[in-house]
Order: structure tokens, then C-alpha cells, then sequence
């Protein structure tokens, strides 16, 4: 009994991760397609306070000890490293497709392993130093330095990879400490208040269908960060992170279905070369373990 049950956390939890990734292809669509509405600034800043609202409605009751933290710099230094991952994806994915953005953002995992090993000590054998190398080959492959294709705009997407790398490491570095949704709540604050001051000087009014694409953002968003949470209270991140892979397949349907926009030959191979390299990795820390 006690194996069915452990089977079937673990399937619920990895169920989870998909819908987790699911939601997040989605807000990203959404906010490809309202950043040309009313500017990459104000789709962010709708994206951070509309999911900031709802986190204060589901916490409401238990707020004051939500808002303790023993951590208050670090859990400020992450959420701003959040926020610019943010805003550099955004940006990216306004700018190339969104299967390109997606594919680049892919190699974080990678970044996180050699962040680990220079910042947090953990070991960096050859092993993962191909496939770290092997990632950014992935990347150099999709984006083409030096071609008629290459663009500056390519380098949001690895800029949001190597900021959303480092928030990890901070949220790592808090480890159990911290609850998970004290970490939501700071991440959503700090972003909230950051932009909030700014915003007014790049406001344009949305119209219907932007408003429609605001809710949206933030209904995905919320949901997505929800499922993310329940996931990994159900199953361990080691079990979980090649899920996370699902994204490029969901960026790609998007992509074609709403933006017309198909990924051609050397995107889908660096693709296949990030994955692949990510996925070693997370092989190798099994193996360790």
C-alpha cells in the first residue's frame, strides 16, 4: 500500500509540473501578445500586481506570519533578480519567437549547475562541465553569432536565463527555512512596488482586449506558481526537472498556432542540444545521489 501510494504522489506531482509549465507557456503567449498593446513595461508590471493580488486573497488569513521572514535582504535580493529575469524574457519574446526565446531561456538548469558550483561550493566534475559547455554550444547553435540571422535581441532570453539562474541559487541558499509562501509573497511585493512607482511613466490605457489579456496573464501566472508549489511539496525537484523540458513543446504550439511564427532547422537542433545537455546533467546529480 505504502508503494501505491508513493507512486501515485509522485505521478500527482508530476501532473503538477506539467500543468506548472503549461500555465507559464501561456502566460508568456499572453504577454507576447499584449506587449505590442501597451509596451513591455506595462505588461510586466501587470503581470506582478495582478498575480500579487491574488496571493494577498489566498494568504489574507494568516498574513502576518506569511510576511515574517528571517531573511529579509536575501528574499529582497531575489525577487528583483526575478523581476529582471522577467522583464529580459518579456523583452525577448517580444522582440524573436517565442519558441527561440523559450529554447534559449532552456539552458538555466545548466547555469544553476556551474552557479552552484563557483557560489555554493557544490562540486563541478567533468561530467557537468560538459554539459554546461555542451548547453551553451545548444545556445551559440540557435542564435548564430556572426550570421545575417544573429540579432541582439537573442540575448534577452540567455540575460533572463543567467538572472532566473541566480534567483534559484538565492532561493537554494534559503533553503527549508523560509516557507514557500513567504517566498511567493516577497517575490510578488517587491516587483509590485518596484514597478508600480515606475509605471505611470510608461502608462498606456489598455483597451478591452488588452484587459482581457492582463486577466489572463495573471490568472496563468497564479496558477502556474499554485501547481508549481503543490508539485514540489508532492515530489522531489531532482524527480521533477526534466518536466520542465514540456515548456518548449508548449512555446512551440503557441508560437505556430497565434503567432504564425515556426522554428526552423538550427533552433530545433540547439534545442535538442540544451535539452540534451540539461537533461545529462540531471543524470549525473541522480547518479551522485
Amino acid at each position: 500500500m505504502k508503494a501505491i501510494s508513493a507512486s501515485t504522489s509522485r505521478n500527482h506531482a508530476i501532473l503538477l509540473m506539467i500543468a506548472a509549465i503549461l500555465c507559464f507557456t501561456i502566460m508568456d503567449a499572453g504577454a507576447k501578445a499584449l506587449a505590442p498593446r501597451i509596451g513591455v513595461f506595462e505588461t510586466l508590471w501587470a503581470r506582478y500586481t495582478g498575480q500579487m493580488l491574488l496571493v494577498l486573497i489566498l494568504v489574507a488569513p494568516r498574513l502576518r506570519n506569511v510576511a515574517r521572514t528571517k531573511y529579509p535582504g536575501l528574499q529582497f535580493a531575489r525577487s528583483v533578480l526575478l523581476m529582471c529575469a522577467t522583464a529580459f524574457f518579456f523583452t525577448g519574446i517580444s522582440l524573436i519567437p517565442l519558441t527561440d526565446a523559450s529554447a534559449l531561456m532552456a539552458v538555466n538548469p545548466v547555469l544553476i549547475t556551474l552557479g552552484a558550483a563557483i557560489f555554493l561550493g557544490e562540486p563541478l566534475g567533468p561530467r557537468r562541465t560538459i554539459g554546461i559547455v555542451a548547453a551553451l554550444v545548444g545556445a551559440l547553435i540557435i542564435i548564430r553569432p556572426g550570421s545575417s540571422v544573429f540579432s541582439v535581441s537573442a540575448l534577452f532570453p540567455l540575460a533572463a536565463a543567467t538572472a532566473y539562474s541566480a534567483y534559484s541559487l538565492l532561493t537554494r541558499r534559503l533553503g527549508p527555512e523560509e516557507d514557500v509562501w513567504t517566498s511567493l509573497f516577497y517575490t510578488g511585493l517587491v516587483g509590485t512596488v518596484i514597478l508600480s512607482m515606475a509605471v505611470p511613466f510608461f502608462w498606456q490605457t489598455p483597451d478591452f482586449v488588452s484587459w482581457v489579456l492582463i486577466a489572463l496573464i495573471t490568472l496563468f501566472g497564479t496558477a502556474g506558481q499554485m501547481a508549481l508549489i503543490r508539485a514540489f511539496s508532492q515530489g522531489e525537484a531532482s524527480m521533477l526537472a526534466p518536466y520542465s523540458y514540456c515548456g518548449l513543446i508548449f512555446a512551440a504550439i503557441w508560437s505556430a498556432m497565434f503567432f504564425a511564427e515556426w522554428p526552423d532547422l538550427w533552433t530545433i537542433l540547439g534545442a535538442l542540444v540544451i535539452v540534451g545537455a540539461g537533461l545529462y546533467v540531471w543524470h549525473r546529480e541522480n547518479y551522485r545521489r
